[in-house]
């Protein structure tokens, strides 16, 4: 029976022309849920077919289809089970930044709620980092919230770099990670004019954006030298995460009227020009912003002075220099490449604390005790003249005694080294200090890369960290820990360096970890000594690099806030940045703030909040450090594309229900084998004890195994290098063979497709062509 006559239907004609059987438009399934499922929170799709009358199963079946499709558009929300539906307000919109997976599918990055998950039918419309108003339509078998874009509110970017390739339907920009779902059109003739050819880097200019049926087009406006790679993919990176790198001439206007300092400049400043003061900095730093200067006082005590930049006499409140060092927040390190915060003139030039020039710099004069307890400190402007730039190198092979390889600055400067050996000297003290407050001090391995003249990579090689690099470390958080109490003591508006406990959720994981290892860990509000006696208890073992990894995968992410909560790591109660104001734009407040507090002068007014601040310089922050990572992980598979199939010896530094993450010993280089690559076996995963325990056999493989791989691929758009398991060289001490399984093991097949991604996550062809290429016309 058909009661279509009583749905007063606004769109009755277009359905009945269309359908032999028609079922109510989408418009006025929304008026009825406005109208009669407003006081409910929504209405199940019974109860729809009963407003409607709806009875029989070949129409109910065609409603449910609608109310599906509705909700794939975002027209409608479905929630619980049966699905309830309701229509979509103003209120469930939310806006957030696109974060881009190179396998095609994404998420809408949210501050307060969940991420939302995008297939990538909804990734068409955008690239990495847009800002989109989106909302969540219905959850996904993982439990994720699947998301809708509305719109696109901002572009990130209108340029790009990629590689100019070209298919049987013309000639397109390839884009690296994370933008490889996202090919530029570009016109033959455009191709011609350039003189640009297949395989080129290019940077292109966005003609059109990409919606649902079509790519971005664009036209060429550069073809790049492609003779160093290093160079491309840095530069690539900082268009892909809107990473400044060009200043205005307003700003270099600015940071080039200033000069050498004056009287006018030295004036009512503290003179210090006659301290020995020095720094110490590695072999190839051109910035140096501290100098430290020690001397033993009577009865044992120690003053140390430590001096750094004054940056905020050049980098003035709310000038074009400080608007744009605000929204850089942070210099960003890749290997042999820096994009500063400053102008070179300052940051190497009269924000450097250059030796035998005179510098304007703040700072912390220190009194400790004999037990290296602060007893005193004052902050205060001052100018300074350093007397030697000495290498973190040269200082060591000063303890060392090896003065042969020792500048005379040092050796021939008594003043310079009697304040060296004092510094050394407070060093044992303070090191003792840490321990005694169980400031974590984990075993991993930091490397850096050496490049060819060429550009490319010659070697990869661990950072040593000898006595020098620890004192001046020292120095910086004696510097750091007064400067945040001064803050407290007198309500200054700064930032601080922030660095919460770890929550109960990974704490626990650790608590289950420790067992392997016979460690009492707590399952709740672990404790800094908690985590020391877990590092102690594990230094000496051969794997202790990945034991410790997973310890500090289990910390929470540090960052700067207006309210201090202390650092957890460092085990301090008040903590801030004070010392690099060159390349922290927290650090250059906190020295405005002191600056007017010892000067008697009134704080800036700034054209920022201080929550924007801290939201600005933490998002820069993690910003330049994902953008440093993604470049080093390019270079590394870039340099293991020339070692495809050749064989090296690794350690486990990971497990997953997917397979095992290998770190090389000799290159410090990550990749994965797979665990149908695992060996001849049925897998399961043991999350708790994180290991692959073979059901069948009993094989195990857990962290800290020594293995031996063999280069595989090496995949360029996931930056994912794969290997092949050859032999397993000795097992770390808790990954004994076993028989038992883990009842909260998870089965993983060698050959499931499922154990490592669901069909949404592999990765998609977009040269299969689903959207048009020519023209602006929708399908």
């Amino acid at each position: 029976m058909t009661k279509n006559s009583t749905w007063n239907d606004p769109n009755a004609s277009q359905e009945a022309q269309q359908y032999d059987n028609p079922i109510p438009s989408r418009l006025l399934i929304l008026q009825t849920l406005a109208d009669k499922g407003a006081d409910k929170q929504g209405m199940t799709e019974a109860e729809l077919a009963g407003v409607f009358g709806i009875e029989d199963a070949e129409r109910f079946e065609a409603l449910g289809n609608r109310l599906n499709a509705m909700a794939r558009d975002g027209q409608v929300r479905r929630e619980g089970r049966p699905w309830v539906y309701r229509a979509v307000s103003a209120d469930d919109v939310v806006t957030g930044t696109i974060s881009a997976h190179a396998k095609g599918f994404g998420f809408v990055v949210l501050d307060d709620m969940p991420d939302l998950f995008l297939h990538e039918k909804q990734m068409r419309w955008v690239f990495n980092g847009d800002t989109v108003n989106a909302i969540g339509t219905s959850s996904d078998n993982r439990g994720r919230t699947e998301g809708r874009i509305l719109e696109v509110t901002e572009r990130q970017q209108s340029q790009f770099v990629g590689t100019l390739d070209k298919d049987d339907e013309g000639y397109i920009v390839s884009l690296a990670s994370p933008n490889t779902h996202q090919p530029i059109t570009v016109s033959e003739q455009n191709v011609n004019d350039m003189g640009a050819k297949v395989g080129m880097p290019v940077r292109v200019d966005i003609l059109d954006f990409p919606n649902q049926h079509e790519f971005a087009s664009g036209k060429l406006i550069e073809v790049m030298d492609d003779d160093n790679d290093r160079e491309v993919i840095i530069e690539t990176t900082l268009l892909n995460y809107d990473i400044p790198h060009e200043f205005s001439e307003a700003v270099l206007k600015q940071a080039n009227s200033y000069n050498e300092p004056t009287a006018k400049d030295i004036k009512g400043r503290t003179d210090i020009r006659d301290l020995p003061m020095v720094t110490i900095d590695g072999e190839d730093a051109r910035d140096f912003d501290d100098a430290v200067f020690a001397e033993k006082r009577s009865g044992g005590n120690y003053r140390v002075v430590v001096a750094i930049a004054d940056v905020s006499h050049y980098v003035t409140p709310n000038s074009a220099l400080d608007h744009e060092a605000y929204e850089r927040g942070t210099s960003v390190y890749f290997p042999h490449h820096v994009v500063p915060m400053l102008p070179e003139v300052l940051s190497n030039g009269l924000c450097s604390l250059n030796p035998n020039v005179d510098r304007l710099c703040m700072v912390a004069d220190i009194k400790l005790s004999r037990a290296g307890n602060v007893t005193g400190y004052e902050f205060y402007p001052a100018v300074m003249h350093s007397q030697a730039r000495l290498t973190y190198n040269q200082v060591n092979d000063y303890f060392d005694g090896h003065n042969e390889r020792v500048p005379k600055s040092l050796t021939d400067n008594k003043d310079v080294k009697k304040s060296i050996d004092v510094l050394h000297q407070l060093y044992g003290v303070l090191s003792k200090k840490r321990e005694e407050r169980h400031a974590m001090e984990f075993e991993t391995t930091e490397t850096y890369i050496k490049f060819n003249e060429e550009g490319g990579i010659d070697a990869i090689v661990p950072r040593t960290r000898g006595d020098s690099h620890k004192l001046i470390e020292e120095m910086m958080l004696l510097a750091n820990t007064c400067a945040a109490n001064f803050a407290l003591k007198h309500e200054l508006p700064v930032l601080y360096r922030n660095h919460d406990k770890p929550d109960d959720e990974k704490a626990g994981r650790i608590h289950e970890y420790a067992k392997n290892f016979g460690i009492d860990f707590p399952q709740q509000n672990p404790t800094q000594a908690d985590y020391q006696r877990f590092i102690d208890a594990t230094r000496e073992r051969p794997d202790a690099v990945s034991i410790h990894s997973m310890l500090l995968r289990s910390m929470m992410q540090a960052n700067y806030a207006p309210d201090n909560i202390g650092h957890f790591g460092l085990a301090y109660d008040e903590y801030a940045h004070f010392t690099s104001p060159i390349r922290r734009y927290p650090d250059l407040m906190l020295h405005r703030a002191i600056k007017a507090k010892v000067t008697g002068k009134k704080q800036p007014d700034m054209d920022f909040t201080l929550d924007e601040a801290g939201t600005q310089t933490s998002d820069t922050e993690r910003r330049a450090e994902q953008a440093s990572r993604f470049v080093e992980s390019w270079l590394k598979c870039h340099y293991m594309k020339d070692h495809v199939g050749e064989e090296f010896d690794g350690v486990v530094t990971t497990v997953t229900n997917f397979g095992l993450f290998v770190t090389l010993t000799e290159l410090f280089i990550d990749g994965l084998v797979h665990i149908s690559n695992v060996g001849d076996d049925y897998f399961v995963y043991d999350e708790k004890q994180q290991q692959l325990i073979g059901k069948d056999k009993g094989t195990l493989f857990g962290l800290g195994d020594m293995v031996r791989v063999q280069v595989a691929g090496v995949n360029m758009d996931l930056l994912q290098i794969d290997f092949e398991l050859i032999a397993k060289l000795k097992a770390s001490q808790m990954n004994q063979k076993k028989s038992t399984k883990s009842s909260n093991a998870n089965s993983a097949k060698p050959s499931d497709n499922n154990a490592s991604q669901d069909a949404e996550d592999k990765p998609k062809k977009t040269s299969s062509r689903r959207r048009s290429r020519g023209g602006r016309k929708k399908s």
